[in-house]
């Protein structure tokens, strides 16, 4: 569930015991340079991505702006080919809403593609409690769901793991192949967990996916994978169900191809992730494969709370995954340092944003401010301004700790009156000067 009742994200704690990490520090480095490197070479490629990332930014802004319009646009549309809408205000409201569906399929068995919006609802959570039988299909989610973990990375749940730990993991739960010993091929891992994997697609009542964007002029959802999970999770259960975010929107068709366009460079360095599915409505009587019946969960949960504020902008995020890739942060200390299902800059926006800035004010404090992310954000996000922002929302409402609190009014007091400043400044460099010639002593 979110940690709206949890104890407040103690990033300081977690960043400690993830440098100390071996296993996790040897896995971050090993991913880092993969998504970075592949994200160069596909824009270089590409040489209108400056002029695709500004038109990018304005398709998503002229959706906010008319979002109410297109919303209800969406909703005529989806419902016109044959789907269900459903809203839901909160993460409480959004679960009930799969449960109630379920419920009224008598449905045992699950199937679920990867979506952020269900890890931020909590849904795996609400539907074991209701005694449905749950299997990620996504081969990271798979991984972190048998290891009883959260995701780590909005688009590689598992990068956090090494190929040692996920052999471990396997042997664990699906006990050890014959004749095999030491460290197993990836590949053979993979075929492992397909096989694993195969029957609970057959046997599914319901299929859950999330959505990478929505399309307002045809009732749409348009959803990527690399692995072709989502399609069987979507097709062959005789129940699908969408959940997203409201602000998934784009107006029209010529729009989520320009964002398929920036999303797959942006996360994974592709000109075009391997599998990209239009869902229109359920099977229709000449169609050869799809649900009976198709819904659509929209979740609002806190995004409406943002329109026409300084935080509007991060409705923008497509969830690339690019600005964690690129953060020093999150490089250092993965995605569980931040505590909830969203990690590195955007996650240190959003998670203050959705479950309270009391429960995440350590967030916005764990950033640099060296302005990777606004760079490589392919819809221009600013985040370093906003995680700014949040900042002094915290100071603003007496959140955080006192000694920094006190410090910054110090620093403010002398800031203001330019003499004291340059006085206090001297004064400090000259005494650091002598103390850091006292090797040995003044280290730290």
């Amino acid at each position: 569930m979110p940690p709206t009742q949890a104890q407040p994200i103690n990033f300081r704690a977690n960043a400690r015991r993830a440098l100390a990490d071996r296993d996790l520090q040897s896995a971050l480095k090993q991913a880092e340079s993969g998504f970075v490197d592949k994200r160069a070479k596909a824009i270089t490629d590409l040489p209108d991505f400056e002029a695709l990332r500004v038109h990018g930014e304005s398709v998503k802004n002229h959706t906010l702006e008319f979002l109410d319009t297109y919303l209800e646009q969406f909703e005529r549309n989806f419902t016109a080919s044959g789907g269900q809408v459903h809203w839901a205000g909160s993460a409480e409201q959004a679960c009930e809403a799969v449960l109630e569906i379920c419920r009224s399929q008598g449905a045992e068995r699950v199937i679920k593609a990867k979506t952020m919006a269900g890890e931020e609802v909590g849904i795996n959570d609400a539907m074991e409690s209701a005694g449905l039988t749950v299997t990620e299909s996504d081969l990271g989610e798979y991984i972190i769901q048998i290891a009883g973990e959260p995701p780590s990375h909005i688009i590689a749940p598992a990068v956090h793991k090494t190929r040692d730990q996920v052999t471990a993991l396997f042997e664990r739960h699906h006990g050890k192949p014959e004749g095999t010993s030491g460290q197993r091929a990836i590949g053979d891992l993979v075929d492992e967990a397909r096989q694993r994997l195969r029957a609970r697609f057959l046997e599914a009542d319901v299929g859950i996916s999330g959505a990478n964007f929505l399309v307002a002029e045809t009732g749409t959802a348009v959803l990527v994978t690399n692995e072709g999970n989502a399609d069987l999770s979507t097709t062959l259960p005789r129940v699908h169900i969408i959940l997203a975010g409201i602000e998934k929107l784009v107006p029209h068709l010529d729009d989520a191809t320009a964002m398929l366009r920036l999303l797959g460079r942006s996360a994974t360095g592709q000109a075009m992730t391997a599998y990209t599915t239009f869902i229109t409505g359920a099977r229709r009587p000449d169609d050869v494969d799809g649900p009976e019946a198709v819904h659509i969960i929209l979740i609002d949960n806190g995004r409406a709370d943002m329109l026409g504020g300084p935080y509007q902008p991060m409705l923008r995020c497509i969830r690339c995954g690019a600005c964690l890739n690129h953060c020093p942060v999150y490089a250092s200390v993965g995605g569980h340092a931040y505590g909830w299902v969203y990690q590195g800059p955007m996650g240190s926006v959003l998670t203050p944003l959705f479950t309270g800035l009391d429960h995440a004010s350590a967030l916005p404090d764990a950033c640099t401010l060296n302005g990777r992310c606004r760079t490589v954000c392919p819809v221009r996000i600013p985040l370093p301004d906003m995680l700014r922002n949040l900042r002094a929302d915290a100071y603003q409402a007496g959140i955080g700790a006192r000694t920094t609190r006190w410090a910054l009014r110090l620093w403010s007091l002398a800031a203001r009156r330019p003499r004291l400043y340059h006085w206090g400044a001297a004064a400090v460099i000259g005494l650091m000067s002598r103390l850091g010639r006292r090797r040995g002593r003044w280290h730290r």
